[in-house]
């Protein structure tokens, strides 16, 4: 019989990527997706990423979002593929990007008779699994309402905050005629605004209540948490934030995971509070006197509040005034804290609105003044970290605060690298990135600091680099984490993608292993050794060009030579050797206050 002339569901579902420009895909293939391939192998648009393990390719998609702002779309066969792909879907989900995971399944009339990988013989319900781990997830039952459906799962992985989503298909459903469903006509129509649309609004009372404060304070404090990025990425959102602070010179500081939305080389930055944060805040929001609060207002825009992005709810962040959170999700606000003033509101338009109406608001230009001359007492007189030995940047044993100054010096504050990209692994390489790199205009640090799991960055380096081949793209990671994902690096040199990525290698899991000796500590010190395998002959097995580094005089021409690698096209892997008993500042005694509360 011949095959039909007729664009068939798996169409359909292409023509809906294409519309909405999500045209890479990243995943393992499969029999249960069967017809899905043959369709994006028939369409010049679409480019497959074939990754090495499904969860690697949920990273990736992540990655790539995060770089290019389009959706990131995972496509994975039926049962293991599908509970393979969870993790790094889960992972996305809760760090607001867009994801999409298509899952496939067994033809149905063979449901229920032992097909292999079949999910619904064992019972394996992988819709309602990935309904308990993203914002929406459904099976498409049949060619009718594969329309409705497709556009309710971009309708919500689109909206504010983006949010991962899931659909399953079974192959023969894939295969069928498309049709366009009741009640409609074309699917999918000419724009996505026929299906979906964005939240840009921000209410003129706390626009008003929150610039009331902020102009009568003496010493107001902005937080700014990682659902501010997309919003800042917009030129004129970022320039009415910086005009809104320096009006009135009112010090801004960032939750570990927002880390860079708001340049940290800024007059008027103290860069991240939080886990493993920097010690400038403190010096604002603590009065050495009292060991009470000094700040007395705080206005916190897109963060939920979390442990990390507080410190353990260290209460120290309460200002002695008004307390006034401002999320499009009012589900968080107050969750993390008791506030004075929750305020929905996109985080977008309600920065442009402060910056619109803040002229308005009187002020007194002498505490204005004198504000911004404490702000830059606090950066000239205070280290803001705690300082690694005198010699580390120039002799002996690498350690790990030296390495991430010199990709301060390398990287961050190059200025021949513009846009450069960083993204943050789990486990100590967090402490040691978020204390001692610096984030300024143009450059952007990512982590996974919800869900912390390892081999994210790993994997979602390789996505970013894929979406924006003009930016370098870099992952710093720890050597447990590399080992999780290494196979990767073998994707990125399939696909000419040059990453790179610096790897603390301590042959230990140590963030765990010290951690335990923290907390339980034992005549028999805990370790989880890694087996000391040599990470830089594995790499060069995968197809990467990599590098010992073991002194710091090592790096800068491992550094050069993975920047010219990079450029060709060819994964780069810096393998450093770091001091295995330097801990980040998050395992010393306590470097900020825990006793601070309100008056």
């Amino acid at each position: 019989m011949p095959a039909s002339t007729k664009p068939s569901v798996a169409d359909q579902l292409l023509d809906y990527l294409a519309l909405e420009d999500a045209t890479t895909i990243f995943g393992v293939p499969g029999a249960g997706v069967m017809h899905l391939l043959k369709r994006i192998h028939d369409r010049d648009e679409f480019r497959y990423i074939i990754t090495r393990h499904e969860t690697g390719a949920a990273y990736m998609a992540d990655g790539y979002y995060r770089a290019t702002g389009k959706p990131g779309v995972v496509l994975v066969t039926s049962g293991p593929g599908a509970t393979n792909a969870l993790t790094g879907t889960m992972n996305a989900q809760f760090d607001g990007s867009a994801v999409l995971t298509l899952t496939g399944e067994v033809p149905e009339q063979f449901f229920g008779r032992g097909y292999l990988q079949e999910g619904t013989d064992c019972g394996l319900n992988v819709r309602d699994i990935y309904a308990a781990a993203t914002r929406y997830s459904a099976d498409i039952p049949d060619a009718s309402s594969m329309p409705i459906l497709v556009e309710q799962a971009l309708r919500s992985m689109l909206s504010i905050p983006r949010r991962a989503v899931h659909l399953g298909i079974a192959d023969n459903i894939a295969a069928a005629d498309a049709q366009t469903g009741l009640y409609v006509s074309a699917r999918p129509p000419k724009s996505p605004e026929a299906y979906r649309c964005l939240p840009v609004g921000a209410p003129q009372h706390g626009v008003r209540r929150a610039l009331e404060v902020l102009s009568s304070a003496k010493r107001p404090l902005i937080l700014l948490g990682n659902g501010c990025w997309e919003a800042l990425r917009d030129p004129a959102t970022a320039r009415a934030l910086r005009c809104l602070v320096e009006w009135w010179n009112i010090p801004v500081i960032t939750t570990s995971d927002g880390k860079g939305a708001f340049p940290e080389t800024h007059r008027l930055s103290l860069r991240a509070y939080g886990f493993a944060g920097c010690l400038w805040p403190q010096y604002w929001m603590i009065d050495p006197a009292t060991n009470a609060a000094a700040h007395d207002a705080l206005l916190v825009i897109g963060s939920s509040l979390g442990e990390l992005a507080t410190y353990k709810w260290n209460p120290m962040l309460v200002p002695k005034g008004p307390f006034l959170q401002v999320d499009l999700d009012q589900s968080v606000i107050g969750r993390g804290f008791p506030v004075t003033d929750g305020i929905v509101a996109e985080a977008g338009a309600f920065i442009r609105a402060l910056w619109d109406q803040a002229p308005a608001f009187p002020h007194d230009p002498a505490a204005v003044a004198a504000r911004g001359k404490e702000i830059a007492e606090i950066r000239e007189n205070h280290s803001p970290v705690v300082s690694p030995p005198d010699d580390a940047r120039t002799s002996g044993t690498l350690h790990p605060a030296a390495l991430c100054q010199l990709l301060n010096d390398h990287l961050l504050q190059n200025e021949d690298l513009p846009g450069a990209m960083v993204f943050i692994d789990s486990g100590n390489c967090v402490g040691w990135s978020m204390h001692y790199m610096i984030v300024p205009e143009g450059r952007e640090m990512h982590s996974a600091l919800a869900m912390g799991p390892m081999g994210f960055a790993v994997c979602a380096v390789v996505g970013a680099r894929c979406g924006r081949p003009d930016r370098l793209c870099v992952a710093l990671v720890g050597d447990g984490a590399l080992l999780m994902h290494l196979g990767e690096i073998s994707t990125a040199a399939q696909n000419k993608i040059g990453a790179i990525w610096v790897v603390l290698n301590d042959n230990d899991l140590n963030m765990v292993s010290q951690g335990m000796n923290a907390f339980l500590p034992d005549p028999v010190p805990f370790s989880y050794p890694l087996g000391n395998p040599d990470l830089r002959k594995v790499a060069e097995g995968l197809g990467a060009a990599a590098y010992d580094v073991e002194q710091p005089a090592d790096f800068a021409p491992a550094w050069e030579a993975a920047l010219r690698g990079a450029a060709a096209g060819r994964p780069q892997v810096i393998v450093a050797k770091v001091d295995p008993k330097a801990a980040p500042p998050y395992w010393s005694k306590p470097y900020w206050p825990t006793t601070a509360i309100a008056d």
